[in-house]
């Protein structure tokens, strides 16, 4: 008897929910959980957002706002929150399509040097990358720990450079390394004006003698050359320029690599137009 009511109890209390019940009210209850905090460490970088026309920043609600992000930087720099960073100017050079979020930007000057589209660039630290060790990450080659260019391969320096237009821009005049990833990341080009400037080597092809782009013959078919198709030859000159000889920052990195990538597209007037 005594056992037949303490079953009886249980069955009253528990009544007919089962462990699979309890299982799913627990999942859906981490599944919703999992779902607001997501959503709210997503806003936790470069938030919060802005509206494009006129600036406004828009709040979050406590589901959708997970606070500041902290990033410790190394080397004793202190600390970054992306929240606190200064906004982006509303005032650019350019203008809508038409009123309405989401319509395109117009560029009303010169995008490349405006910094519009694909020739936009973060505003990183004006400082330069470093090694674990605390030196500059990126330095002319003479400048770095005995690296150099393997004699298999060709030596760039003093290779004319031409530009999209298939003419010469300059010479380059030295190689650029990252010492941390043993690699070349810049060649350094001499413009025909005489400006010192910096070309991305992801930018830059090596070409054999005789070519241009493997398409066109040089008329001095003896020599190799450096091809760069992102610019005209006429637009190495305004390449953004680093401030200190020997030394680029992130900042300055962001720029350069900016302006050639820009000039896939408005390098020339036909690179803008619709392919259809």
């Amino acid at each position: 008897m005594t056992a037949t009511y303490l079953l009886g109890n249980a069955a009253y209390i528990v009544g007919v929910f089962d462990v699979a019940e309890l299982a799913f009210i627990l999942f859906f209850i981490f599944f919703v959980g999992l779902v607001i905090y997501l959503n709210r460490e997503s806003r936790r970088e470069g938030y919060p957002l802005e509206d494009e026309q006129t600036g406004l920043v828009m709040r979050g609600t406590p589901l959708t706002d997970g606070g500041k992000k902290v990033f410790h930087l190394p080397h004793g720099r202190g600390t970054y929150v992306p929240e606190d960073a200064p906004r982006d100017p509303v005032n650019i050079a350019a203008k809508q399509a038409f009123p309405g979020r989401g319509a395109p930007f117009v560029p009303s000057g010169d995008p490349m040097i405006d910094g519009l589209g694909p020739a936009a660039y973060a505003n990183r630290q004006d400082y330069p990358d470093l090694t674990m060790d605390g030196l500059p990450r990126i330095v002319p080659i003479g400048d770095s720990h005995d690296m150099m260019v393997a004699e298999q391969d060709v030596n760039p320096i003093g290779l004319p450079v031409y530009g999209a237009d298939k003419k010469k821009a300059g010479t380059v005049s030295d190689i650029w390394v990252d010492q941390s990833e043993s690699m070349i990341r810049y060649l350094e080009v001499t413009t025909n004006s005489g400006k010192r400037v910096l070309a991305p080597m992801g930018f830059v092809a090596i070409q054999g003698k005789g070519f241009l782009g493997g398409i066109t013959p040089l008329v001095d078919d003896q020599v190799a050359l450096a091809d760069i198709e992102a610019l005209r030859s006429d637009q190495f000159d305004a390449v953004p320029a680093i401030a200190t000889p020997g030394t680029i920052t992130r900042l300055e990195e962001d720029k350069i690599q900016a302006y050639y990538g820009g000039g896939y597209m408005y390098a020339t007037a036909e690179r803008a137009e619709p392919w259809l």
